[in-house]
């Protein structure tokens, strides 16, 4: 299993610096990827301009949202904009998509808020029909550039419903899971984007690739339980829930890598609950030390 690092970029009050910075080291450190989540009511960075602008810093790395809302980008130009970065940093972006769970979000777009699994579906019909070079409607010329992969960025897809996971199936390579979980669960919403994706008789298996949040060192506790409480104030309950059960303890994280490795987990993405350079070279440390078991 592979282990990518998200980036910082929805903590407030990170700068655009500590952001490049944080892409720079974490490309020379141990991690596949890194990762991004997608909102429009909070004071984070824009997913696709900031991994754009991490690919210009980096070289080996990986750049995926995880995920980002579909619904409320235009389509074509959500195409156009993977399309650009894909090929800009030679066919490194695995785009995670879902339909977003948040109604002021929509409203603030706007965007439709209660058809959007039915857009959502259209959308990935127009992203592959684009990205394969063909005109998206009758009368207009296709719609460029040509991405760095072959088809288009790999899709993974995102959701906790059958419906949302089955889309899998006909229009992605993989599923992605949430922020952390039980790894048994996660594992059985995994079982239903493989038996869509068999349904559809697509050959091989598809990707799976999960989610925890993390911070480093007891010295953190607080702030990372929190950034939790804020980014979910929204959830109520929830939100208090997430804010305790944030690992802090290296020997935890751990632990928690090493459950969802059995899970036959294709990468885990570490989602960063607080800021600071100390804080990517404690998660290269512990992923290095679990190297040797994943």
């Amino acid at each position: 299993m592979q282990i990518g690092i998200g980036l910082p970029a929805t903590i407030p009050g990170v700068t655009g610096a500590e952001i490049l910075e944080w892409a720079r080291r974490a490309d020379s450190g141990p991690f596949s990827s890194l990762g991004i989540i997608d909102r429009l009511v909070y004071p984070n960075y824009e997913p696709l301009i900031t991994l754009a602008a991490a690919a210009g810093v980096t070289q080996r790395i990986r750049l995926m949202s995880t995920i980002l809302v579909a619904p409320l980008r235009n389509a074509g130009i959500l195409a156009k904009q993977a399309a650009s970065l894909d090929a800009l940093s030679g066919g490194r972006l695995t785009l995670g998509l879902g339909v977003g769970g948040r109604e002021d979000d929509f409203r603030a777009a706007p965007a439709g808020y209660k058809n959007r699994g039915r857009r959502f579906e259209q959308q990935l019909e127009w992203l592959r029909r684009i990205w394969s070079g063909q005109a998206p409607v009758e009368g207009v010329g296709p719609v460029g550039p040509q991405p760095g992969r072959t088809g288009g960025p790999e899709v993974l897809i995102g959701g906790y419903t059958p419906a949302a996971i089955q889309r899998l199936g006909r229009w992605g390579d993989g599923y992605i899971s949430g922020g952390g979980g039980d790894p048994a669960r996660v594992r059985q919403l995994y079982s239903i984007a493989e038996e869509s994706w068999q349904a559809n008789r697509r050959p091989g298996r598809p990707r799976f690739v999960g989610a925890i949040y993390c911070a480093v060192g007891q010295d953190v506790a607080d702030q990372a339980a929190a950034y939790i409480r804020d980014y979910y104030s929204f959830a109520g309950q929830m939100a208090e829930n997430m804010a305790r059960s944030v690992p802090t303890s290296p020997e935890v994280i751990q632990e928690r890598i090493l459950a969802f490795a059995e899970t036959g987990m294709d990468e885990l993405i570490l989602w960063p609950c607080v800021p600071g350079q100390e804080q990517l070279d404690r998660f290269a440390d512990l992923v290095n030390g679990v190297a040797g078991q994943i």
